[in-house]
């Protein structure tokens, strides 16, 4: 499917380049950076949220998966949405120093695995708004449950509050929000070295 727009094609991909390792790292420093900015937003909307701010962090979940998704359009190689999402964790713990400590990069590879489950059942040529907004859902749920086991939801009156909470923020803001992200840069051109732009390139030329 186009990169874009989600119209199938027949394209090949070429092997991983220094170039798309190179991005990786750099989506990762600057999505940890992010992320860390998210971090304080939660801290803010959960004062603001009063007796309910227990529940700020699913209303956010969905800013902590942006990454993958965008990694993954960009590059459209197997694994590129763990790697970004583990990256940016890096630089929250070791830079930033998150309270997490390295349990965050567990939360991280789940969010990656997850974020990466439905781009690679369509072997990475589908990248439709269906195809983001999986990509959100699961990266969500699945680290849902491992924070549940870590934090002790289960068992709580709010259990299935918490998860429709979550999975609705990683569905809009951990997918759809990030095709928003990735078309808009798609269109100033300033990604057309990668996959994304020969995919382009490719669909423009079937499209004729």
């Amino acid at each position: 499917m186009s990169s874009v727009h989600g119209h199938p094609t027949a394209r090949t991909r070429p092997s991983w380049a220094l170039k798309d390792l190179v991005l990786l790292v750099v989506l990762g420093v600057v999505f940890g950076f992010l992320y860390w900015v998210f971090v304080q937003a939660w801290t803010a909307l959960r004062l603001a949220m009063g007796p309910a701010g227990d529940l700020s962090e699913h209303f956010l979940a969905g800013s902590w998966l942006l990454v993958a998704p965008i990694a993954i359009a960009i590059v459209q190689r197997p694994f590129a949405g763990v790697i970004a999402e583990v990256l940016a964790s890096v630089i929250e713990v070791v830079f930033l120093g998150s309270a997490v400590g390295p349990l965050l990069f567990v939360a991280a590879a789940i969010q990656g695995i997850g974020s990466e489950i439905p781009f690679a059942l369509t072997r990475y040529r589908n990248y439709s708004w269906l195809i983001y907004a999986l990509s959100g859902l699961l990266g969500a749920g699945l680290v849902f449950f491992y924070s549940a086991l870590r934090s002790g939801w289960y068992g709580q009156d709010l259990f299935m509050i918490r998860l429709i909470i979550q999975v609705i923020s990683g569905l809009v803001i951990g997918g759809l929000l990030a095709k928003v992200i990735v078309d808009g840069l798609a269109r100033t051109g300033v990604v057309d070295n990668f996959a994304i732009g020969q995919a382009r390139l490719t669909d423009h030329r079937d499209a004729r």
